[in-house]
Order: structure tokens, then C-alpha cells, then sequence
């Protein structure tokens, strides 16, 4: 067992004199367990209940009354009752026993002084069968992946930590500080793979345990599903999240599949709540509240990195690598950005949020919204010079801030910016490996430049800005069509298709007006594609046609490369 920065919450939630029973979130193989046996080791009586064993479930069956329940617990376990102040009932795995998840409120009312903390995995719960955790009688922590500082702890990189702690750190230990986060990249945070490689330092043997662990997560939908077609829903959903990890993907023709919007939508909420992943939408605004837009195309956040790395097979990508932002297309940092912030958060509705713009004409994105004592700031995962960081400029024409954050693979540097509409704003540049410091970085941040700017500056939406003449509509030849055009050709070959899917899913890209006119408008214009329905061009269930015409030049390409 190494550290994990959660402890220091449960010895506060101890000592707090309005503590309810603790019910620990998190999914599978995350180290709950390990958690609350080392936390026990501070009382002078830990009993540890698993539900999984039927002699342990006999003690919560014909429950009347919470005193005696704890009596004869005591009793089996051969413990005194005079030390229930310094006795700690851990309860594991209770979601196999509904009747005990209700019993819990009965400590909290009858039984205050005895410190309860419950753990289980919360799939079963989601489909279908009635458990329901006493509203108000109970209080909530999650326990994520292991955290890039927890995993330093784990290595016993003492100097690492050191130089870690630094505010800010020394330039000198930055080489070293990114060698260590590239091998943390590499394997990720679950407990076991860190564990193994702590004691073996063989990357190569880690293959075993990865698909032992992704098993795991599937085994839970064998146990708990009702049916054929929910099993193999569910299977296929934890396999494309993890293929999909980091990207904004539609839910329609999710994983090119035939399944429905609304079947893999409701898998998918089903598997968040188990923490095994998250469903990111965006945010429009730049100040508080923020309001994720579900109507737009999501992000999926998946548990751990390196079970991404070892299922798409990264591995060797990232050996080696002078900047991860080279490995899979900047989508493994920014993912494992996404992870480092989230370990942070250990209250069950902590999110992540993303930004992008909300005129159709712009394709501006924010990779990460943070918040700092009411304010929103943005956070890019950036590599490259300061003045290519257009979406940044986008938003922070738009936001009150004067400042706001890149992570990227260079030292720690602080410039003062302006955006192309004139506002000035510093920029920080943080390494990688300090997304989980942000909040000691921004306050440092602040005492350099000040909490407020010297001048307001926002500019504002005009009406003006996008009631622009339109252009002169352009007119294609065939000759100018490139290889994404062809691809989406060759995707309407078998059936008709959506919009949105063939630009999402097949080109990458997202779905707004000046694709749709450059990869579809352009196709039908040449008769390559036509509607389905011509009488109703705006109808929801509107689709992409191959013609007769776009045949015969998907046919005339593929001759032209033999």
C-alpha cells in the first residue's frame, strides 16, 4: 500500500463532530478497499464487513434494531463496546444486499458515535435493481485513479516530491519531473499496475493485468445484466469508450453500430454513474453558472490512460516521445489532463468542462474550464508558440479574466498577450505534469500580475459581426474534390447515411455549417449525393444517397489507383 492523498479527507470527515456514515464512490479496482484498510490501522477497533460472503450478510437479514446489529458484530469479532469511539465498521461490496445500504441511516441516527464507511460498485444499482442510499443519512467521497503525485509517493521518488512541492519548481528539475510523468502516461493510475511496476520495473509484464482489469469492468455487466441484448449492449459500449476516449463523438451510429441514440445513451449514463467514465458537454459561456449544452456533441472521459494506452495499443508511441502532445494527436495529454484534474475532485458531482463557441460560424474549443474562486479559467493543452492559440484568443476576448493557462512539455514561462481584437491578457505556461497543481500556480500567478486587470476590457457579440453579406456561393468542379470527399463517397456505398456521422465519424471533424458546405453541399451540387427525402430537406431522419453518378466515380478512382 502506498499513499493516497484521500486519506487526510477521511481523517477529516473523523473528526468532524456532523459526520454521517461515508459511502465511497469509485470504480472497480480503483483501491477502495486498500484505502479504508490502511485508514483503519489509526482506530483501536477496525471490523471489515464483505457482502460478497453470505456469513457476512447474515447480520444485516431480520434487522430490527441498529444496537443490537452492532452487538453482535462485536460479539463475533470478539471487540468491546466501551471503545466504540475509536472503532471504525467498514462495510464492502454493499450493493449486494440492499436491505444493509438501508440500514445505514439507523447509524447515523441511533449510533452517531461509531465511525461507518461503505464501498460497492454501483452497476447493479443501475440496472434495475432497487437500491437506494437514505437521503440526507449519508454523505459521499470518490476515489479516482492514482494521481501523478501519488504515483511519485508510490515509487518512493522522494527528491521527485521535493522538487515537486517547489512554487514554482526549479527549471533543473524539469527534465527529470518529465521522464517521470512520461512513464506515468505510459501506465496510468490504476492501483495494481503502479503496484507491480513498483515492485518489478518491467513494463512489458503489465500486459496480463491491463486485460485482466478491462475484463473486470465486463464481468460486472455478465453479473448484473438482465439480458442477452443488455450484455452485449453494455460490452460494446465500455469497448468504444475506450477507443473514443478524449474525442467528442455523436451518439448516432455510435461505433458505427446499428444500436439506438437512446440505448447507448442510456448505457453510457449507466456506466458514469459507476465512475468507469464521464459524458462531457460543452459550455458556452465564460462566466458562472456553467451550463453544459447537452444538445451538442459530448466528450467522452474515460476511467484511466493507460488502459487507453494498452487497448489502442500507445505504448510504444509514447516511449521515447519528446512531447506527448505528438502521441495519438495531443488526444492521450489532454485526456490524461482531463484524469489529473479529476483527481483532484473527490465529491461525487465534480465534473470536468470543456468551452467551445456558440456561433455555427466558429469552430473555437477549450480544452479544459476550471474554477477558481468564481472564476472560470481556461486551461489549453497546447505544444507550439504562444500566438497559435486562436481558440484562447476567442474566449478571453469573451471573458473578464486577465489571464489564463497552457500546459504543454516546455518549462514554466509567463508572457503578456494580446488578442487580435486588442485585450491583453498573460499567459502561463505550465509543464504537463503540473495540471494537478493549478490552484497553487494560479494563486502564485495572481501575486505576480495582481488580481485585477488594469483595464476592462470585453468585447461583446455584434449583431453586426455575423449579418456579414454572404458570399457569392461557390461552384464546384469535380477536379477539386480531395480524399475526404471521396471518403464520405465511399461511406454512402452500402446505405444512406446521416450528415452529422459522416463528418463526425468519418472525416473527424465537427459538424457545422462551413463543413457541411465544403464535403456535402459540394457532393450534392455534382450529383454524387442526393437526400432520401427531397420533399422535406430539413427532416430528422434526413440522409446521404449515393447516386448513380457517385458510383461510377468511386469506380473511376479505384481503377485510377491500380
Amino acid at each position: 500500500m502506498f499513499y493516497r492523498r484521500m486519506i487526510k479527507e477521511l481523517e477529516n470527515w473523523r473528526t468532524n463532530s456532523f459526520r454521517k456514515p461515508l459511502v465511497i464512490r469509485g470504480a472497480r479496482q480503483v483501491g477502495k478497499t486498500t484505502l479504508v484498510h490502511e485508514f483503519g490501522k489509526q482506530f483501536k477497533q477496525y471490523i471489515y464487513l464483505n457482502l460478497e460472503s453470505a456469513q457476512d450478510r447474515l447480520y444485516f437479514k431480520n434487522f430490527r434494531d441498529i444496537h443490537q446489529l452492532f452487538a453482535q458484530i462485536l460479539l463475533q469479532h470478539r471487540m468491546k463496546k466501551e471503545l466504540v469511539n475509536e472503532t471504525l465498521l467498514f462495510i464492502d461490496e454493499i450493493q449486494e444486499m440492499p436491505e444493509a445500504v438501508n440500514i445505514l441511516r439507523y447509524f447515523k441516527e441511533d449510533l452517531p458515535e461509531l465511525a461507518v464507511i461503505s464501498a460497492g460498485s454501483m452497476l447493479e444499482t443501475l440496472l434495475g435493481k432497487n437500491v437506494t442510499f437514505p437521503v440526507g443519512r449519508v454523505e459521499y467521497k470518490v476515489l479516482r485513479p492514482v494521481s501523478f503525485e501519488e504515483y511519485l509517493t508510490a515509487l518512493e521518488e522522494d527528491q521527485l516530491l521535493e522538487e515537486y512541492a517547489k512554487l514554482p519548481i526549479e527549471n533543473y528539475a524539469h527534465s527529470s519531473l518529465l521522464e517521470s510523468f512520461h512513464t506515468y502516461a505510459l501506465i496510468g493510475g490504476m492501483p495494481e499496475i503502479i503496484q507491480h511496476y513498483r515492485e518489478h520495473k518491467d513494463i512489458t509484464a503489465l500486459g496480463p493485468l491491463y486485460d485482466s482489469l478491462i475484463q473486470s469492468y465486463i464481468q460486472d455487466a455478465e453479473k448484473y445484466a438482465k439480458s442477452e441484448h443488455q450484455l452485449q449492449l453494455i460490452r460494446f459500449c465500455i469497448h468504444q469508450t475506450i477507443k473514443k476516449a478524449g474525442s467528442r463523438t455523436s451518439l448516432v451510429g455510435f461505433g458505427n453500430s446499428n444500436y439506438s441514440s437512446k440505448e447507448i445513451g442510456e448505457v453510457l449514463r449507466a456506466l458514469e454513474k459507476t465512475y468507469l467514465l464521464h459524458i462531457l458537454y460543452p459550455v458556452t459561456g465564460t462566466t458562472l453558472p456553467l451550463e453544459p449544452d447537452q444538445k451538442k456533441t459530448p466528450r467522452i472521459q474515460f476511467l484511466d490512460s493507460g488502459l487507453i494506452n494498452y487497448n489502442l495499443g500507445l505504448q510504444k508511441d509514447i516511449i521515447g516521445t519528446q512531447d506527448l502532445h505528438s502521441v495519438y494527436k495531443g488526444t492521450l495529454i489532454e485526456h490524461l489532463t482531463g484524469q489529473e484534474l479529476l483527481a483532484q475532485k473527490n465529491l461525487s458531482l465534480d465534473k470536468l468542462h470543456f468551452w467551445i463557441r456558440q456561433k455555427k460560424q466558429s469552430d473555437a474549443e477549450i480544452d479544459f474550464l476550471h474554477v477558481y474562486n468564481g472564476k472560470i479559467i481556461p486551461i489549453e493543452v497546447k505544444p507550439g508558440a504562444k500566438g497559435t492559440l486562436k481558440s484562447l484568443q476567442v474566449f478571453m476576448d469573451r471573458s473578464p479574466l486577465h489571464f489564463a493557462i497552457r500546459l504543454y512539455a516546455g518549462e514554466i514561462k509567463l508572457d503578456e498577450l494580446k488578442t487580435k481584437n486588442g485585450k491583453p491578457f498573460h499567459l502561463l505556461s505550465l509543464p504537463y505534469f503540473l495540471a494537478s497543481q493549478l490552484d497553487q500556480y494560479i494563486e502564485w500567478l495572481l501575486d505576480q500580475i495582481g488580481e485585477h486587470p488594469d483595464t476592462q476590457f470585453i468585447v461583446k457579440e455584434s449583431k453586426e459581426e455575423y449579418n456579414v453579406q454572404k458570399k457569392v456561393t461557390k461552384t464546384w468542379r469535380i477536379e477539386e474534390l480531395n480524399k475526404k470527399h471521396l471518403k464520405i463517397l465511399i461511406s454512402c456505398k452500402d446505405s444512406p447515411q446521416k450528415g452529422r456521422e459522416l463528418i463526425e465519424n468519418e472525416l473527424g471533424m465537427s459538424y457545422q455549417s462551413i463543413n457541411k458546405r465544403k464535403y456535402l453541399n459540394s457532393l450534392r451540387e455534382l450529383k454524387l449525393l442526393e437526400f432520401t427525402d427531397k420533399e422535406n430537406e430539413k427532416s430528422k431522419e434526413q440522409r446521404y444517397r449515393l447516386t448513380a453518378k457517385g458510383r461510377k466515380f468511386i469506380a473511376s478512382k479505384e481503377i485510377a489507383t491500380h
